[in-house]
């Protein structure tokens, strides 16, 4: 959990995603070296490069999201958080959806993982609703609460899970922020500065008002990786941020 996650300075809240191939996220992060602290490795760079590069990164000097969003029986999402945190990943993930009984199997990995590697447990955060997803596609999977609820109760379950927190829209962040209180994690994907392109995402908000809802950290990919300048897009964010928390 985070002590109080309103005194990290702004950069050290904003996770790159690189969701593209290893000489491209390689060529990001050494451009970002310096300047960002965080950096998202999901499902199309690990399932291509494995643990290796995490550790390239955490050569580099930055933490490691690990975006895999388990979900599966209690005992492989023990051994896939366990493998995790052995890797030097600084988050994981689980699907909420999976239960309570999975997300304590999760958290229990992470410790056994860290203890293995010598280094700190990694935060553990339950997956709500994907920010891809809107109401109407919520609705078509068979849940019948409105897309708020659902949320609300699946952070619940992760909070009776011991995890440290949660990802969700920044649309959810306040009212995540009222259930969970103030040392969760809240990591917000759905990011866009004014003006950017939605792409595959549904609920979205820019950089400063995920910040003002709650949000312990956000989760920008494409309006800085496949930016003009990557390095003026990341420091323009940061900038943003820093109004807003000022």
């Amino acid at each position: 959990m985070l002590d109080d996650f309103q005194n990290i300075p702004a950069r050290d809240r904003v996770i790159v995603a690189l969701d593209c191939g290893a000489d491209e996220a390689i060529a990001l992060a050494d451009a970002l070296a310096g300047k960002a602290s965080w950096v998202k490795v999901g499902m199309t760079l690990y399932y291509a490069e494995g643990p290796a590069i995490i550790k390239m990164f955490k050569r580099r000097g930055f933490k490691v999201f690990l975006d895999l969003k388990f979900h599966d029986i209690p005992h492989q999402v023990e051994g896939a958080a366990r493998s995790a945190a052995a890797s030097g990943a600084d988050m994981i993930t689980m699907h909420t959806v999976g239960g309570v009984a999975m997300m304590e199997a999760a958290q229990r990995g992470a410790v056994a993982g860290a203890a293995e590697a010598g280094g700190d447990v990694p935060a553990t955060l339950g997956i709500t609703v994907l920010t891809s997803m809107d109401a109407d596609a919520l609705a078509a999977t068979g849940v019948t609460r409105p897309l708020r609820e659902q949320v609300l109760a699946l952070a619940a379950q992760a909070r009776e899970a011991g995890i440290s927190g949660v990802v969700a829209s920044p649309q959810e962040a306040a009212a995540l922020r009222e259930l969970l209180g103030p040392c969760a994690f809240i990591v917000t994907p759905g990011v866009r500065p004014a003006g950017a392109a939605l792409g595959d995402q549904s609920r979205v908000a820019t950089p400063a008002s995920a910040f003002k809802s709650g949000a312990s950290h956000i989760v920008v990919g494409r309006p800085i990786t496949q930016a003009d300048d990557p390095v003026a897009a990341f420091e323009a964010i940061a900038a943003e941020l820093d109004a807003a928390i000022s």
